[in-house]
């Protein structure tokens, strides 16, 4: 016990800043390349070995937070996380995607677009809240789905999390020079550095960059600090969205409601499916657990509170749009401004430009925040080297990881405009919200060692009914939108699977707390929803997703895996043997 206490205290002495193999690559299979070849022999037992194992709520809770050696400050509330909700979701989404999905695809039933896309928003809301409540750790979804899918399934989350939030932040501050210049009343792309690169390359974009190195210095140097100035910019933003709301309907014209459903449905969910990313970020909250004080209470008072009033201000925004312009003359790429000009009040363009600099800063500061606390617990597992977990001794936070993510997004703003990747950014969104609805369930009806076989096999298989059967009804869309064949077969087997899982398996765990109601209903009615928005996205959008994954799972084979696998076993030894293994260490001297 002296021997670990000791161990303990040198870790404690050796400083933040450290650059050492051993800070990057401590497991095992990376000790030489014998080690490392003899790893990559073993992949395939080592890879059932992951695929098959299961963390728990107490590693994640205990075990796994020690990798970060300090302890993130306790220092949020219900208040924060109400706000930390409007500044990581109200950016410039809604200003420019409305306009947008208006005139291309929905015209004024955008509203119902909103009010779609808002559904399936507040049903994955009520899964993070459930698991937030019962697992309050920095990991948010990565470390749900560690628990009850496995390393696996996890590991291609993080994948997608730490791709939405690298490229989701870089085009935010693209998005935000483009609102500048606006503000500036110069000609598009001015501020920017015109080169001879490829197009869409050929734009170097440097106040970007100044703007992701701010939001990531606030971010590192302190939450309750980030949490003022998130109340301030919110709150001024708020302002401008009031009077966005008021200020339409005070110029409405009903007249140009009609037609409402120019494109009819198909052209709704389409929009659907795109402006659902004017709903992101609100994960963000359930990463900051760790720095709640009272997460049971705090987090669900956040998380639904925040996303509720969220989803009514998009909807009345939505609507003044459509009643000031006829959907056929809405600028796509400053649909408010021009709108309000269209009205007389040309001046309103400057004040709307200033909301969409406001909200856009939050969701880089909120991102900056709510992304360095994902990567950490990320790199606790080691699915990325531990020298990210590492949380700084004054100021509490997650320094290294924050760096990480923002030097990522420095670099991919600075060069590219994005505009390819846009709908990338939503595939991999829905199938986040979409394993978290099939983990929910999964932590209702099964718990190892308790649930019987026989259980586990229906809840399988009925767990594969639901998905299949969302996904035939997406494809049945996407393929015949008007037809309805296709959704006599579907829809009755998605009722079926539900039906299945409420009447024949018992619930195995009741939330301690605070838990979804009516389940298995709801989780199953996310899963659908995320699916068919999913399937409303065009088939670019997968061809670029089943190629980010297929580098994932590259990177996975050859580093993750071993790193999680000799990190899981290191875990599972007796206390003696690591005892025994320190004083070795001791014996052999420096």
């Amino acid at each position: 016990m002296g021997s670990v206490m000791k161990m303990n205290d040198e870790v404690q002495q050796r400083g933040y800043w450290r650059w050492s193999k051993q800070d990057f690559f401590p497991e095992e299979s990376f000790k030489n390349w014998g080690t490392y070849r003899c790893a990559l022999s073993q992949t395939r037992v080592r890879f059932k070995d992951r695929l098959l194992s299961r963390s728990d709520d107490a590693n994640e809770l205990g075990e796994l937070r020690k990798q970060s050696e300090n302890e993130m400050k306790r220092c949020l509330n219900w208040w924060d996380l109400i706000w930390f909700g409007f500044g990581s979701v109200i950016g410039a989404g809604i200003f420019v995607l409305t306009g947008q999905e208006a005139h291309d695809h929905a015209g004024p039933a955008i509203v119902l677009s909103y009010v779609a896309s808002g559904v399936s928003a507040m049903l994955s809301v009520f899964c993070y809240t459930e698991f937030a409540v019962e697992i309050p750790v920095a990991g948010g979804s990565f470390a749900y789905l560690r628990v009850e899918l496995g390393d696996f399934a996890a590991f291609i989350t993080a994948g997608n999390i730490l791709l939405e939030s690298i490229i989701g932040s870089a085009a935010v501050a693209r998005a935000w020079t483009s609102y500048f210049t606006s503000l500036l009343n110069r000609p598009s792309n001015s501020l920017r550095i015109h080169t001879n690169l490829t197009e869409g390359y050929n734009l170097l974009d440097p106040i970007a960059v100044v703007v992701l190195a701010l939001a990531a210095s606030i971010a590192m140097a302190s939450a309750r600090k980030t949490s003022y100035l998130n109340w301030i910019a919110s709150a001024i933003n708020t302002l401008v969205i009031l009077f966005v709301i008021i200020a339409g309907f005070a110029h409405a014209d009903t007249a140009n409601l009609k037609p409402f459903t120019p494109f009819g449905a198909k052209g709704i969910f389409q929009a659907a499916a795109i402006v659902y990313f004017a709903y992101g970020g609100f994960d963000n909250i359930a990463t900051m657990a760790e720095e709640t004080k009272n997460p049971s209470r705090d987090i669900p008072i956040g998380l639904l509170g925040s996303m509720s009033i969220i989803t009514v201000i998009y909807c009345l925004m939505a609507l003044s749009l459509s009643m000031m312009q006829k959907y056929t003359e809405i600028d796509t790429g400053a649909a408010y401004s021009v709108a309000f000009e269209s009205v007389g009040m040309k001046w309103a363009k400057y004040l709307v430009a200033l909301g969409a600099l406001k909200g856009m800063t939050t969701v880089l500061l909120v991102g900056a925040l709510g992304q360095g606390r994902y990567t950490t617990h990320i790199a606790r597992a080691h699915m990325i080297p531990p020298w990210f977990a590492l949380v700084h001794p004054k100021t509490g936070t997650p320094i290294n990881a924050t760096l990480l993510i923002a030097i990522s997004s420095a670099c991919i703003a600075f060069f590219s405009s994005l505009d390819v990747l846009a709908s990338l950014l939503s595939v991999s969104t829905l199938f986040i919200f979409m394993m978290m609805a099939v983990a929910l369930l999964v932590r209702r009806y099964y718990v190892r060692g308790i649930t019987p076989q026989a259980n586990l096999l229906k809840l399988v298989i009925l767990l594969l009914i639901i998905i299949a059967s969302s996904m035939g009804t997406s494809a049945s869309w996407g393929l015949n939108p008007s037809g309805w064949i296709g959704y006599t077969i579907t829809v009755p087997l998605w009722f079926l699977g539900t039906l299945g899982i409420s009447v024949l398996l018992p619930q195995q765990r009741t939330p301690k707390v605070w838990g979804v109601p009516l389940v298995p209903w709801l989780p199953s009615l996310s899963i659908a929803t995320n699916l068919f928005l999913m399937g409303s996205l065009g088939s670019d959008a997968f061809v670029r997703f089943a190629i980010c994954t297929v580098v994932m799972l590259v990177y996975y084979f050859f580093f993750g895996l071993h790193a999680t696998y000799d990190m899981a076993h290191e875990q599972n030894k007796p206390e003696s043997m690591k005892v025994a293994e320190v004083d070795s260490m001791e014996s052999a001297g420096p």
